[in-house]
């Protein structure tokens, strides 16, 4: 049945793109042997690394390739850079800054730091779900010593002016992390631009593998080093050890540059479905509230509140469409998501609340074959309710 569902979950994971699934397959059978080996087997998978980690700095704006430390996803590489700054830079404050609307692969690691004794100020955002410079600067300390802000939001798709947080902070000296897991390869991205220390990357949101990641770790930080989170062999610089998955770190590479080839194009191409898709909604059904910034946001991503129909509901209506709640499960039941209540959004309305992302493999006819269904099970959900 999967070939029949029309995939709109882009912002969870995307599927692989063929040419990625090509470059790696040499890895998982003929070029197997370990990257730490020294016969001529093991050499060849450390090159293939080696010229792998070299075009992810590159199309990052890394100014060295040893400044990208591969991780097993974004939610380690956040672990890396959060945990691991704190525990390296100790000495010089304990006060770390981020935001209410974070992943929580940035929150719940900022509540093990507060458990361990250090302060957490957690900023609030707008109704558009931008954080404010002005905020930012009051918060920060003599004791601050990093903050940490996500460059895209995965929930609400809104993409926040991190150059000019990042440079408020380089002018006190206090490091900055920014989770771009929706960013990079999605819209344009480069550190040294941008002017962050630590940036936290995925392959499984850009077309490539799951369970590989990177952290960028800026030379600038002081003396080069962050704490590891684990203690072993010593690869990765000794920030992360353990042996390194040669074909998904050579997916990586390749789904990242495939992105970036393809940028410009299919962020127009994408914002159009996305434009598309809404404005088909909203003509079938009234009450179709868009969450977040109408312009600052990914080009594929849509958070959509439907008045009067449950996300729930229509998500069990629509077994031929694949979306997201904009809620989250906990304990069995399905809670309003802690992003939207951060915006002001009502309960009731964030619990009527769906995330859409369109990809690289969705068509016109898909996007609006789907916003079809969507407005037809939400009439009938709302006709039912007038009903009873």
């Amino acid at each position: 049945m999967s070939h029949q569902v029309i995939y709109l979950d882009n912002n969870a994971t995307t599927r692989m793109d063929p040419r990625v699934l090509e470059a790696m397959l040499p890895y998982l059978t003929e070029y197997f042997a370990n990257p730490g080996s020294a016969h001529v087997l093991g050499a060849r998978a450390r090159k293939a690394v080696e010229d792998a980690r070299e075009t992810i700095a590159s199309l990052v704006g890394a100014s060295h390739p040893s400044e990208i430390i591969f991780t097993s996803g974004a939610t380690e590489a956040d672990n890396l850079a959060i945990k691991g700054v704190a525990d390296a830079c100790a000495e010089a404050g304990d006060h770390v800054i981020t935001l209410t609307t974070e992943h929580p692969a940035v929150l719940e690691p900022c509540r093990r730091l507060e458990r361990e004794g250090f302060r957490v100020t957690y900023l609030g955002v707008d109704w558009h779900g931008l954080v404010s410079a002005e905020d930012l600067e009051s918060a920060l300390t003599a004791d601050t010593i990093l903050v940490s802000v996500m460059h895209a939001n995965n929930e609400i798709g809104v993409v926040q002016d991190v150059g000019a947080l990042a440079a408020i902070c380089k002018e006190r000296g206090i490091l900055f992390h920014t989770d771009a897991a929706q960013a990079a390869g999605k819209i344009p991205f480069n550190v040294a631009t941008l002017g962050v220390d630590l940036a936290s990357i995925t392959a499984h949101k850009i077309y490539g593998p799951k369970g590989i990641g990177a952290l960028y770790v800026g030379h600038g930080l002081p003396g080069h080093r962050i704490r590891p989170l684990l203690d072993g062999g010593g690869q990765e610089l000794g920030m992360r050890p353990g042996t390194l998955n040669v074909p998904a770190i050579v997916g990586f590479a390749k789904a990242l540059e495939l992105c970036i080839e393809e940028l410009e194009e299919e962020t127009q191409r994408l914002t159009k479905l996305r434009e598309a898709f809404l404005s088909f909604l909203r003509q079938r059904v009234d009450g179709v509230q868009l969450n977040g910034h109408p312009v600052r946001r990914l080009p594929g991503h849509l958070s959509l509140s439907i008045e009067g129909v449950e996300a729930r509901a229509l998500m069990e209506a629509l077994p031929d469409v694949a979306l997201s709640a904009g809620a989250a499960c906990h304990a069995g039941t399905l809670m309003p998501s802690p992003v939207l209540l951060a915006l002001g959004i009502p309960p009731d309305r964030a619990s009527s609340t769906i995330r859409v992302g369109i990809g690289r493999f969705n068509t016109a006819a898909e996007v609006e074959r789907a916003a079809d269904r969507i407005a037809q099970e939400a009439l009938r959900i709302r006709g039912r309710r007038s009903a009873c």
